[in-house]
């Protein structure tokens, strides 16, 4: 019988409630947090049977925590949030960068840090990058079993191999293939604007992705005086 793991998920958007149904789902243990207070998560709550948490909460008693944030948003956690964390606790980063569209201007990316490299520095912890790369609908409700052909796959970047394979043991319990996409150096291949993105390959068509991005981010993906706008009207 697999492992059952204790999983806090900081973000309640629509990644953050996919994977809150999903992991629900699969019978881990899942406390789900948001900016605006656990009150605000009781639909969910009931739905899933995911408790509800402040934000300063989410890591404790942890096996895993998800952090599904807008990128800009991540210096507004709580200081110090991963400081007394349990040793040995895996953190996701599901982000991605949209300067022109959500985020406005973050100096460390715009001069050359990996989007993920930033967000550890951020939160101070290392990070596997994985569930930035397809559309939360897709992610919600396009997983199949193991082995189903064209089934989906996902690229997980990090540095820790204990925490990827769990990671990846994870992203096929959901319904999809992990490949394995390298150390977090590596993550800037699965960012925005890279072949993988929202591209919904399968396994082979991944691997031919990853190995296809090119690592000079693109101008529409770099802030601009006037960003962020919005999505509707990217500035």
């Amino acid at each position: 019988m697999k492992r059952k793991l204790k999983i806090g998920i900081i973000g309640a958007g629509n990644i953050g409630a996919a994977l809150t149904r999903h992991f629900a789902r699969l019978g881990h243990e899942v406390a789900l947090a948001n900016s605006r207070g656990p009150e605000t998560l009781a639909g969910l709550e009931r739905e899933t049977g995911a408790r509800a948490v402040p934000v300063a909460e989410a890591p404790r008693g942890r096996d895993l925590v998800v952090v599904t944030i807008p990128e800009g948003k991540i210096p507004n956690l709580p200081p110090g949030l991963f400081t007394n964390a349990p040793a040995g606790l895996i953190v996701i980063d599901t982000g991605n960068y949209y300067p022109r569209q959500r985020d406005g201007k973050i100096e460390g990316i715009e001069n050359g840090l990996h989007e993920s490299r930033w967000v550890e520095q951020q939160l101070g912890c290392p990070v596997i990058k994985v569930f930035n790369n397809i559309y939360a609908e897709h992610l919600a409700n396009r997983g199949k079993p193991a082995g189903t052909p064209g089934r989906i796959a996902l690229p997980v970047s990090g540095d820790d191999a204990r925490a990827k394979a769990v990671v990846m043991e994870l992203v096929n319990d959901i319904g999809f293939d992990a490949v394995d996409a390298g150390g977090l150096d590596e993550s800037w291949r699965q960012q925005p604007g890279t072949p993988v993105y929202a591209a919904d390959f399968d396994a082979a068509g991944v691997h031919r992705a990853l190995a296809q991005a090119a690592p000079e981010r693109k101008p529409e993906w770099r802030a601009t005086a006037r960003s962020p706008g919005t999505f509707q009207q990217a500035a």
